[in-house]
């Protein structure tokens, strides 16, 4: 009898101690953000009307969904999953040279395409675009590749940064130059997984 009530205790006690850093983390995130930019709800409709349109322009096609890791990656696994058509799902990581603060816009490639895009119609998604000098070199380096057809979309757009002319063809939210995090968004590889997009604050 008293096993069993020490193993209650037990119990008790780490759920305890889960929920205090449960707690803990959600208390140290909302000390760092300034406000939610879109809430889960918001984001979820968002992405049904993207996904409605994408349908619309590739209907009847086939279509290769190529995430841009890792930012992308929540995005577009729920994209995806709204676009009612042949879908094929990949991913590349990609850097750019330069110095710690300004992009020269040379692409890397870290990790490439696992299938050859070649007549196909390629759908690259972002989590978000701002300066688009990597993203441009991107589908420069791409379209070398035959494909079908290339277009781009993203979840947000920061055109007041950009210094590329690249076109974009499926934009969510054109938002203003402020630090996001959230949805797949990190900052220091952390809040990637908030279900909405937050403002940060004092980074």
């Amino acid at each position: 009898m008293q096993d069993k009530t020490r193993m209650k205790m037990f119990e008790k006690g780490k759920i305890y101690v889960i929920m205090n850093m449960i707690h803990h983390y959600w208390e140290e995130i909302m000390y760092k953000l300034n406000g939610v930019m879109y809430s889960a709800e918001e984001i979820k409709n968002k992405v049904k009307e993207l996904a409605n349109q994408i349908e619309k322009d590739y209907a009847g096609e086939e279509l290769l969904v190529v995430g841009i890791l890792k930012g992308a990656s929540v995005f577009c696994a729920d994209l995806i999953r709204e676009i009612n058509l042949d879908v094929r799902m990949d991913f590349m990581v990609v850097s750019s040279y330069g110095t710690a603060t300004a992009s020269s816009g040379t692409v890397k490639i870290i990790k490439d395409l696992d299938v050859d895009i070649e007549n196909k119609n390629v759908l690259i998604v972002e989590d978000i675009i701002d300066s688009g000098l990597t993203l441009s070199s991107l589908v420069a380096a791409l379209k070398t590749r035959k494909p079908k057809s290339l277009k781009l979309c993203t979840l947000l757009d920061k055109p007041e940064r950009r210094t590329s002319d690249i076109k974009v063809d499926y934009v969510g939210y054109v938002i203003e130059d402020k630090f996001i995090v959230g949805y797949g968004i990190d900052y220091t590889e952390k809040y990637r997984n908030l279900p909405y997009i937050g403002i940060v604050e004092d980074i």
